[in-house]
């Protein structure tokens, strides 16, 4: 199972707040008090039927209230699982969107956009291969896992852009994040193809202990460095500064990034224009395919109902008994 909008748990917080209060109010001593008769005689009275049944309307409530959230986050089920065999290669592409991709020292648009466009046409190639994406700036997130759907792949590529992520390189945990994807297929036709334009410079772990990883499973890295030469005139959100300077790959970058893909058995390239971009990324092609098998959910059964129609009904109880019935004054 799974939520559609599992942000919207975070109103959890509300019921649990509501019945932390009223817990908090029950067992405070009151400010004032009167002195009354000792009633210690009625000690062994026995309580009402709509005494106690009044006890638990706030329970009621609550368990309404809280089941009325996870309807809104929509719990989903699996509905048509297939199972899909193939041969393919597993390509994790691994793309920095850290601000530095502003850059425009790379025509026409800027670092991303020209990566963006290869890595379109690049996912557009693969006809049989299984394709994932993690994007990563100071922090690294999967935003598509591995699939043989290339429509979606292409629709999710129109949507990346800078400021996703807080800013920052953290190169290491994109590896890592794409080795979750790659190690339980065929090694032999898995690798993960890093773009970026700059070095580590946050997250863990860090990239060499992210290769060692993948030289342990037989998953190479092919590194590639994105940035010309000469950054002294580049453009910056559409503004053309001369003298100006973005950051790019130095000589220990480069060895850093080398030294990373080649313990893993694979390359580093430098790209310096879109062209080269397109042919370090046509490079993957002789991976051999191996045959695999995958699991994958077309569609999922909204199980919304299942939560929302018990949760109304509870609220409503809860409010007409104590309203009507179960009416007890302050």
């Amino acid at each position: 199972m799974r939520f559609a909008d599992p942000w919207l748990l975070g109103l959890l917080a509300l019921p649990a707040g509501l019945a932390l209060l009223s817990w908090a109010r029950r067992h405070r001593p009151p400010s004032a008090h009167l002195v009354l008769p000792d009633l210690q005689f009625l000690s062994g009275a026995q309580v009402g039927l709509k005494a106690r049944v009044s006890r638990w309307l706030p329970v009621l409530r609550l368990v309404g209230l809280t089941l009325a959230i996870v309807a809104l986050a929509r719990p989903q089920a699996p509905r048509d699982l297939r199972e899909i065999r193939l041969r393919s290669r597993n390509i994790v592409l691994a793309l920095d969107i850290s601000s530095s991709m502003k850059a425009g020292d790379f025509q026409p648009g800027n670092r991303l956009s020209v990566a963006r466009q290869v890595v379109s046409d690049f996912i557009q190639q693969r006809h049989g291969d299984l394709v994932g994406l993690v994007l990563f700036a100071g922090r690294a997130f999967l935003q598509a896992p591995l699939t043989p759907d290339l429509q979606l792949l292409q629709a999710t590529m129109k949507r990346v852009d800078i400021g996703l992520l807080p800013d920052g390189t953290a190169i290491g945990t994109a590896l890592a994040l794409g080795l979750n994807q790659l190690k339980d297929l065929p090694v032999k036709a898995s690798t993960i193809v890093l773009i970026t334009d700059g070095a580590n410079n946050t997250g863990k772990p860090t990239p060499l202990l992210a290769a060692e990883a993948a030289r342990s499973l037989g998953v190479r890295i092919q590194a590639i460095g994105l940035s010309t030469r000469d950054t002294s005139s580049v453009a910056l959100n559409g503004v053309w500064r001369v003298g100006s300077t973005m950051p790019r790959l130095t000589g220990r970058d480069e060895a850093a990034l080398q030294r990373m893909a080649e313990r893993t058995g694979g390359r580093y390239y430098r790209a310096t224009d879109p062209e080269a971009l397109a042919h370090i990324l046509q490079a993957i092609d002789p991976i051999e395919r191996q045959e695999v098998r995958i699991s994958e959910t077309r569609d999922y059964r909204e199980l919304y109902l299942y939560a929302l129609a018990p949760g109304l009904v509870l609220l409503a109880a809860g409010v007409l008994l104590g309203a009507t019935r179960l009416r007890s004054l302050p």
